[in-house]
């Protein structure tokens, strides 16, 4: 998962007619950095899927015989605790990689929040091309340092930051992740159990954090699942604790 920027790598350029040359995520995909002929290649090893809201990707301990990468949509990551309990660990955005793992099984479930599309390849094959391409194995390299200081960015948001913090700092993520123009709505298709379950909060507080950062005029909600940041400067300080 990957809850921070991406870095936009030189990337090669595709002809008309190559199956990745109208892929809207490629500049941010982990694939993006291979050859045109490599990623062809690589592109027909495995088919393009579709899920609808709801549906599961993966389940927790499944074998993770493959990894996909997310072109549309979203997708949440969870685990059930020994009690029960959920916990969200993350959301994957168009762009990234699912199923990059060391292990033998997928350590979380993943399920698609919004209808979401994926091209899937074979984890074996996904190996092959790591082993041969000495630019994607980099570019593995930059995505798991992202990763870490994503992990360790949440590690502090669940430790140590107040609700108020937590909720700023969550929209910043989302925003961070959809645009970067000030005043453009931003899609939310996360529901208010969900950011209670990823910021360890109850959804009374959520809810009233974000009614009152509506209040305060930080933000604006334009619709059921979209928002608007009016004053990034006080967002900023808030996820700050200021």
């Amino acid at each position: 998962m990957n809850m921070m920027g991406k870095i936009a790598p030189a990337l090669p350029d595709l002809e008309p007619g190559h199956p990745c040359f109208d892929c809207a995520v490629r500049e941010l995909a982990v694939c993006g950095v291979l050859e045109a002929a490599a990623l062809r290649a690589f592109k027909s090893s495995g088919p393009t899927v579709h899920y609808k809201a709801g549906d599961t990707v993966v389940f927790e301990a499944d074998e993770a015989a493959n990894v996909y990468s997310l072109t549309a949509g979203l997708l949440r990551l969870s685990k059930l605790l020994p009690d029960g309990r959920r916990q969200i660990a993350g959301f994957l955005f168009p762009g990234d990689f699912l199923g990059i793992t060391m292990e033998e099984e997928h350590a979380f479930t993943a399920e698609a929040v919004a209808p979401s599309t994926l091209c899937k390849f074979p984890r074996s094959r996904f190996d092959q091309m790591v082993a041969s391409n000495p630019q994607l194995e980099r570019r593995l390299y930059a995505v798991a340092a992202h990763e870490l200081a994503a992990a360790r960015q949440q590690l502090v948001l669940l430790g140590r930051k107040t609700a108020t913090e937590r909720v700023a700092s969550f929209l910043l993520m989302i925003s961070g992740r959809c645009t970067t123009r000030q005043g453009a709505e931003i899609d939310l298709p996360i529901s208010r159990i969900d950011m209670a379950d990823y910021l360890g909060l109850r959804i009374e507080t959520v809810s009233r954090e974000i009614s009152a950062l509506k209040v305060a005029r930080v933000i604006q909600l334009t619709g059921r699942q979209t928002f608007r940041i009016i004053d990034r400067n006080r967002l900023d300080q808030l996820a700050d604790g200021e």
